[in-house]
């Protein structure tokens, strides 16, 4: 089996805001990576290119015995929405999504187009309830 491609690199993560164009989503990347740094009291790290990440844990794949390693806690900006990574199970969670506002979310991803779509507060909950979990390192 493969490696990730997506490691934990020595990047600088004010390079990735650098390359991207100013407008909004220029400037909600920025109102999450200070949430992120507020909430989990980490350094963030950049992830392969672009995924900006804090902590790390390891984990094995279904039938395999190779140990991966991925962050807690991400996000990347896209072309035209932000990308979350909660490493969580937010479809257990609709209930609590659907307060958070305009947004999409799969299994462990939220997809917002941007931050005035949605509450920053229900955010920052969601965000402290995946840190507050035992395995975050």
């Amino acid at each position: 089996m493969s490696e990730l491609k997506t490691k934990e690199t020595d990047i600088d993560v004010n390079r990735l805001f650098e390359n991207l164009p100013d407008n909004n989503l220029k400037r909600d990347s920025i109102v999450i990576l200070e949430i992120m740094k507020k909430l989990t009291k980490k350094e963030p790290k950049v992830w392969g290119d672009n995924f900006i990440g804090f902590g790390n844990y390891s984990y094995y794949r279904k039938n395999n015995k190779t140990e991966f390693k991925w962050f807690n806690i991400g996000f990347v900006t896209r072309k035209n929405k932000i990308t979350l990574y909660l490493t969580c199970d937010l479809t257990q969670r609709e209930d609590f999504l659907r307060k958070m506002g305009k947004c999409k979310w799969g299994k462990g991803c939220l997809h917002i187009n941007k931050l005035d779509d949605i509450n920053l507060k229900i955010l920052e909950e969601l965000i402290n309830e995946v840190k507050n979990n035992s395995w975050y390192s």
